[in-house]
């Protein structure tokens, strides 16, 4: 109304029409105060500090831009309020070079020298951009320093990761009498917390109380912030529990000072009470929280969360879908975590991450690689966790060559610096494979390898009884960390699987006299939203009786289908008995009885959580119960998840720890060959499946693999493998060779030396089999023979029908191969001698 009586009365004129602008621009009225603005004859320098300000104020930097150089293009000249706005727009926008030529108009007007609210803007404008260099130079040059300008230069260096820099201003600061407001308290305290300086971090707390700004809320919560960074959860409890009114920053600070501190479950527990309290969770809370349950392994508590992400609107936010995705990749369920990727609408390097790290944990290389792939052709650039995520996905599905081209590529191309990680996860991918040597110069090409480059070989040395490059590979770490708990425990299991028990007695006295304690292994699994943790042996659970008695009855139901307690796995020096009793009371078969016993529902998959390893024995154990019970068993131990299904695992026996059977010549107790002829029959001998069926050699120890491809509905085997398969022939492995598809059949070593080295014999025999299909049962037959030196051990022919013949007669082979050796092995004592 007002303003069509001005044009009424011909009173639209320079007073009235800029006071009409301010007036439509604080109704918000943004159309209308464009039009009246451009319709203006002549306009205050205020009303267009008005217009760019309100503009950036609504996020239209870019029109703020434009309107500043139509001022200046029709002579009005910007102003120290005009700079202060065009400023923050570039830096908003990250347009560096506008910023410049804005910087030089200013020096050109005499205002950035001389004016501390244009010098402050600069120095905000080039800390943002990252030009921190820049934004100190202005900041000298400027006349009248005052706390806005000081602090702005201190946020940079802060925000870029420059702590000692920030805390030289902040103490320059100090000393020219400059007093602090509550956002330099609220920088320099998290800059204290990032450099973990807990007595600079105290003497700022006390400058902050001394200056009356201790229950400012900025400060107060990077207060919260630093002792947590610091390792003093408690002190940043005290912190939060002195809020009033506690607000959503404040709420998300403390759940991620207390997941940062492995609180988990203390921060689901204040997440609760912060949804009581009514405080609305954002995305960055609920990302969080999400990652406590993912640490957790929570499912169920996850899916609740993700439920309120999408009650929110964020489940498409990158932020709060990348922890998503986070979430169900760590707990297993690979097929969710790609149902919430593929809804995200904008999909950058951190969700990408989250989704290859979920198939590499899961052992799916393929999906991963492929994934990375696609990342490329979306212009997304990897970076160096991307390339660790698809290494570790290589290393858990096998994937040799593979990992071996990428790990290459990137090395040739120099795209990033490879990083002591990926030499690591590389050393360990060749490692397992049985390439020691490799794996060993790979771990010398790093510049100064560091105690996690040496226990990787070290490792790799236990999986294949490797006894001299482990001692090299410890006397290394032992250099760098003479204390290093872990690495003593892998020894004496190294030495314990050799059956070097002297050795293993003087690291044990060794780790007695520093104090070593072993981690003990925990299992846990969820149930009803409740956690229930065991550890081996433990009887203190409230349902002890009802999961022995189900254990009991899963141990009879296995050993129908097959299951032999594999006493190799116990690395003390007991009887016989006394290790089977041991095993069946691992932490992971206590957790899975209890699961089963709680849950009926035979569709419902069971979760099971191990801090450490699962032992092969238990990864045999539980192949079998996912048989007899017809349930999907999801493991996730220290280094992947293992899902049991139908008495198979997606590792494919990859992944199990194989290191108890090696180098014969080091242990006579050793199983010279390991037949895997486990889940293929049932209990009245007739073949499980009427599909391709895999076995798996294992001569001396060296982790050759054969597989034999049989097919239980054709009388006559595979007709590519009839070449190979010829009765009372043996079979060199250069036929083998010609004949099967296999990652690892390169690696092959034949024969072990004395010296404990492998070498490769191409006439030697290994293992030759003859089949057929007869009325339902499955027969096969063969020699076994191996080669030492250019001598031939023959191990006897062996004849079954039925599974319960399988290792009875195994056995027997076993140990008339054991005495062979030993008898060959005191011969060339002797003769050396």
């Amino acid at each position: 109304m007002v303003h069509a009586h001005a044009i009424k009365f011909g009173l639209l004129g320079l007073n009235v029409g800029n006071k009409l602008t301010d007036a439509y621009l604080k109704c918000g009225c943004i159309v209308d105060t464009r039009k009246l603005f451009d319709e203006l004859p002549q306009r205050y320098l205020i009303s267009w500090n008005s217009m760019i300000s309100y503009y950036i104020g609504q996020g239209k930097c870019k029109e703020a831009i434009l309107l500043c150089k139509r001022m200046v293009s029709e002579g009005v000249l910007p102003d120290n309020f005009t700079f202060s706005s065009v400023f923050k727009a570039f830096s908003e926008l990250g347009f560096v070079n506008g910023g410049r030529e804005g910087h030089g108009m200013s020096i050109v007007l005499g205002l950035e020298v001389s004016n501390k609210f244009v010098g402050s803007a600069i120095v905000d404008m080039y800390a943002k951009f990252g030009k921190m260099k820049e934004a100190h130079i202005v900041a000298d040059r400027v006349m009248s320093k005052d706390v806005v300008l000081l602090t702005a230069l201190i946020v940079g260096y802060t925000q870029h990761g420059d702590g000692e820099k920030a805390l030289k201003v902040f103490g320059e600061m100090i000393r020219q009498g400059i007093n602090a407001n509550e956002y330099t308290f609220a920088s320099i305290l998290i800059t204290c917390g990032n450099v973990e300086d807990l007595s600079i971090g105290k003497l700022v707390h006390g400058l902050m109380v001394k200056s009356g700004l201790e229950s400012a809320v900025a400060s107060k919560t990077s207060l919260l912030t630093m002792y947590a960074r610091c390792g003093l959860i408690d002190d940043s409890l005290k912190v939060f529990n002195n809020f009033l009114c506690p607000n959503q920053v404040t709420w998300t600070s403390l759940l991620v000072a207390l997941i940062q501190n492995g609180k988990e479950e203390v921060a689901l527990s204040k997440f609760k009470e912060m949804i009581s309290s009514s405080v609305l969770p954002n995305s960055f809370t609920l990302s969080s929280v999400l990652q406590a349950c993912s640490s957790l392994a929570m499912l169920e508590l996850g899916k609740q969360i993700h439920a309120m992400v999408m009650k929110f609107g964020l489940d498409r936010d990158k932020y709060a879908g990348s922890a998503v995705v986070n979430l169900y990749g760590k707990c297993g369920s690979t097929e969710m975590a790609r149902s919430v990727f593929d809804a995200l609408v904008e999909y950058d390097v951190v969700s990408m991450n989250f989704m290859i790290y979920s198939y590499a944990q899961n052992g799916i290389g393929h999906e991963a690689i492929k994934l990375f792939h696609k990342m490329k052709e979306l212009g997304l650039e990897p970076n160096e966790v991307t390339i660790l995520s698809v290494l570790l996905a290589c290393n858990n599905a096998g994937l040799v060559e593979e990992g071996c081209q990428l790990f290459d590529s990137i090395k040739n191309n120099q795209q990033f610096e490879l990083t002591r990680d990926h030499y690591a996860c590389m050393a360990n991918l060749l490692g397992r494979c049985g390439r020691l040597e490799e794996a060993e110069v790979l771990v010398k090409q790093v510049r100064n390898p560091d105690l996690v480059l040496w226990r990787t070989l070290l490792s790799a040395c236990k999986i294949h009884g490797e006894v001299e490059m482990a001692e090299r590979a410890l006397k290394q770490v032992l250099d760098l960390s003479p204390d290093d708990e872990g690495t003593h425990v892998l020894m004496s299991n190294l030495y314990a699987s050799a059956g070097n028990w002297s050795q293993v007695i003087e690291m044990k006295s060794t780790m007695r006299e520093m104090k070593f304690k072993k981690n003990p292994a925990m299992s846990w699994v969820e149930i009803d939203k409740e956690v229930h943790t065991f550890m081996a042996g433990d009887w203190s659970h409230p349902s002890s009786k009802e999961i022995l008695d189900t254990l009991g009855c899963l141990i009879e139901k296995v050993k129908i289908l097959g299951y032999i307690p594999d006493t190799r796995f116990v690395l003390q020096n007991m009887d016989e008995e006394e290790k089977k009793r041991s095993l069946y009371y691992h932490s992971e078969k206590l957790a899975i009885a209890f699961a089963l016993w709680k849950t009926n529902n035979k569709t419902t998959t069971i979760r099971l959580f191990k801090n450490l390893r699962v032992c092969g024995d238990c990864h045999s154990w539980i192949k079998f119960v996912s048989k007899a019970v017809g349930r999907e068993i999801i493991a996730r131990d220290a280094k992947r998840f293992h899902h049991f299904k139908e008495g198979l695992c997606s590792c494919g026996d990859y992944w199990r720890d194989q290191s108890v059977g090696a180098a014969v010549l080091h242990n006579d107790q050793a199983e010279i060959i390991k037949i895997w002829l486990r889940n293929l029959w049932h209990s009245d001998g007739t073949l499980a499946e009427a599909a391709t069926i895999c076995k798996t050699a294992e001569i001396l120890g060296a982790k050759a693999r054969i597989n034999i491809i049989f097919q239980s509905d054709s009388k006559t085997v595979v007709d590519e493998f009839k070449p190979c398969l010829q009765p009372t022939k043996s079979v060199p492995l250069e036929a083998l060779k010609s004949n099967f598809v296999a990652r690892d059949l390169a690696s092959w070593a034949c024969s072990n030396s004395l010296r404990g080295r492998l070498e490769h014999h191409q006439g030697i025999s290994m293992v030759s089999y003859a089949g057929h299909h007869d009325n339902s049962e499955f027969y096969v037959s063969g020699e076994f023979s191996v080669g030492i030196g250019l001598e031939t051990l023959n191990a006897g022919v062996w004849n079954f029908g039925s599974m319960a013949e399988v290792f009875d007669q195994f056995r027997v082979c076993f140990d008339k191969m054991r005495m062979l050796v030993k008898e060959l092995r005191k011969s060339k004592e002797n003769k050396n001698k």
